[in-house]
């Protein structure tokens, strides 16, 4: 169960000021680069700020600009119902298929998944798909990840490790262009100084603001007389610096009591009456193609055939357009239960929701009953030429090249080994990039617990064979992390066979580990002893000259001097990670930002060893925000920082 976008909530009618206008640049780059810019983006901001509006216009200029665009909005609720429904149909992996093929997913009120456990690790799955497969998710929550209550600490990294911004209160010159623009789309006109007299008040929010234009709006359409400053004040309270004569007092008086006895939302609700009684009047073959629409793009189906049709003025033959698009659907339908039987990830594949490709899902559906379908293949995301080598990886890498150069033949398997953040699933992404270039190569690439949920589908679809010969076909296999093979004895026993398959055939197999394989605790001795039959590589901390190489790459990104001195401090600053690293440029880009000083050594020294410098308090709150043709984002919000390009992940996208 999903929502449809409201067409009123694009980017078009959005108000942009102050302390809005870094969340609606965030958003308008990631619809025109979903999967590559900012992934997650997480929008946070009170009640009624426009968080939901922004999150809708993503949508709308998304589908815009590429119509193929496979797009859902839902809130978390909405979510969690569509769960449940799914398990208590047994439909748990057709759920989850559902969403992972999703190419802009938009989810709002994150805020409640406080003390829902197992929808976090529901979502948490959710987002590391859609990341790893290119396709973009934006979260809108009341507050802060790291403020939602009992949220999964891995969520919070998650979500951190895109670009977290908010939204704050409009300041007067927005509030003054909101109501500017309501009262235009209202046909309604009022005398100079009336709109600017409502926003001299600081609503705490756009809904309170909209609230009182009602008001003004009903008032004046009450009267003969178009009210000025003065008397808008007394309609909403609003104290004046000077007393209105008896006379108008009276009369302001006795409107205001008039407009008092009705609410602010009687007045939508008149304009909703309006609305009702026009559509009544519109020709009933419109009311059929829209309920259509309506309903089969709520099952996640292209409509794109049923559109068309509200285009013309009095097209033929309605009825019957409908019902052979309802038989294309149907049609579909079919398709994808038939191929969900044989491979769950290839029937989430967004041709069977398009009636329009039906030969294409025909095609799609035949390559599987032939078992010729692919398994998953490694991540774009992760270009071998963008991995920063150093001393530190120095190894490993060179042991890449020679698996990439004779796969199968001098290191199988070869196991890299090193805690998160060092750049392991970059580095075994990379590889089966570069191992899939080669004639007839079938690469198959994924995490460890994708593997085991693999196995237990097909275990519980009663077609382990399938599964078994889609990964025989390969001509590699990279698992990720494989100590999560911990405990799980089925898993292991069918790794084990297979490992011996590929091995034997001169298969390459690469592995990642937190560490050597012999300190893994619940693998099968069987199992380690195959994985140090290999080579071992391990990744150490990012030495000095890696860390001088990945902050060169990160400064010329931001369009920053390349400062001898800067570098130099930086990176003789010990560090654990890139990800360490990467937040100690932020911290000093920020500092920079915030006082519009340039960024140089001895401000970040000052902002890493002493107090941080200090913030500007004059003035009006503003976003700061600085857009530089790479594409980075520096603001004087707090936020947290993501390198907008795929290929500028220095070493991985860090768990």
């Amino acid at each position: 169960m999903t929502s449809a976008l409201n067409p009123r909530f694009s980017f078009e009618t959005f108000v942009v000021g102050a302390a809005n206008r870094l969340a609606v640049t965030a958003g308008r780059t990631v619809a025109e680069n979903p999967g590559s810019a900012y992934n997650p983006l997480f929008i946070y901001s009170g009640s009624g700020l426009g968080k939901t509006h922004v999150l809708m216009a993503i949508g709308h200029a998304a589908k815009t600009i590429a119509a193929q665009l496979n797009i859902e909005y839902l809130t978390l609720d909405e979510y969690v119902e569509a769960f449940h429904a799914a398990i208590a149909a047994g439909q748990g992996d057709a759920f989850r298929r559902r969403f992972q093929n999703v190419d802009v997913l938009l989810v709002d009120d994150v805020q409640f998944l406080t003390n829902r456990k197992e929808m976090q690790a529901e979502l948490l799955r959710l987002t590391e798909a859609l990341q790893q497969s290119g396709h973009q998710i934006v979260l809108a929550s009341d507050r802060p990840p790291a403020e939602i209550a009992d949220l999964d600490e891995r969520l919070i990294s998650r979500f951190s490790g895109g670009l977290v911004v908010d939204m704050g209160i409009p300041d007067y010159e927005t509030r003054v262009a909101i109501l500017r623009r309501k009262a235009e789309e209202r046909g309604s006109k009022f005398q100079p100084g009336v709109l600017e007299a409502v926003a001299k008040v600081e609503y705490p929010n756009v809904r309170e603001l909209m609230g009182a234009l009602n008001r003004l709006v009903a008032f004046q359409a009450v009267n003969d007389t178009p009210m000025n400053a003065e008397a808008a004040s007394k309609v909403l309270g609003i104290p004046t610096a000077a007393s209105p004569t008896a006379a108008s007092s009276t009369a302001v008086s006795s409107a205001a009591a008039s407009s008092a006895a009705a609410s602010p939302d009687e007045f939508s609700q008149f304009l909703t009456d309006v609305t009702v009684t026009v559509g009544k009047a519109v020709e009933a073959w419109r009311a059929r193609v829209t309920e259509a629409v309506l309903r089969w793009e709520g099952e996640g189906y292209r409509t794109g055939r049923l559109e068309k049709l509200l285009e013309q003025e009095t097209p033929a033959a309605v009825d019957e357009a409908i019902a052979a698009y309802v038989q294309d659907v149907e049609r579909l339908k079919a398709l994808e239960a038939e191929v969900a039987v044989l491979d769950p990830q290839a029937a989430g594949e967004k041709v069977f929701r398009d009636p329009d490709r039906m030969k294409a899902a025909e095609a799609a559906a035949a390559k599987v009953r032939d078992g010729a379908a692919p398994p998953p293949a490694p991540s774009a995301a992760f270009p071998f030429d963008s991995y920063v080598a150093g001393a530190s990886n120095e190894v490993a890498l060179s042991a890449a090249r020679d698996v990439i150069a004779k796969p199968g033949k001098k290191y199988n398997p070869l196991v890299i080994a090193g805690k998160s953040g060092l750049g392991k699933t970059h580095l075994l992404n990379a590889i089966g990039l570069e191992l899939a270039k080669k004639k007839n190569a079938i690469v198959a690439c994924l995490s460890t617990q994708a593997f085991v949920d693999e196995l237990i589908a097909a275990i519980d679809g009663n077609r382990v064979d399938w599964w078994r010969a889609r990964y025989r076909r390969a001509t590699a296999l990279l698992l990720d992390d494989i100590h999560l093979l911990a405990g799980k004895e089925r898993t292991q026993e069918e790794l084990f066979n297979l490992f011996n398959q590929l091995v034997d055939a001169d298969r390459q197999l690469i592995f990642t580990a937190p560490s050597h394989p012999n300190t893994l605790e619940g693998l099968e001795e069987r199992i380690v002893s195959r994985l140090e039959g290999g080579l071992v590589a391990e990744i150490a901390e990012p030495d000095k000259e890696l860390r001088r190489s990945v902050l060169e790459r990160l400064l010329t990104q931001q369009r920053l001097p390349l400062e001898p001195a800067l570098v130099d401090y930086l990176a003789d600053r010990p560090v654990d990670s890139v990800r360490s690293l990467t937040g100690v440029v932020q911290r000093v880009v920020e500092a920079a930002a915030a006082q519009d000083a340039p960024v140089t050594a001895g401000l970040a020294r000052e902002v890493l060893e002493g107090a941080p410098p200090p913030r500007r308090t004059a003035g009006l709150r503003t976003s700061g925000i600085v857009v530089s043709s790479a594409g980075g984002v520096r603001s004087r919000e707090k936020m947290v920082w993501d390198w907008p390009g795929a290929s500028d992940r220095v070493i991985e996208d860090l768990r």
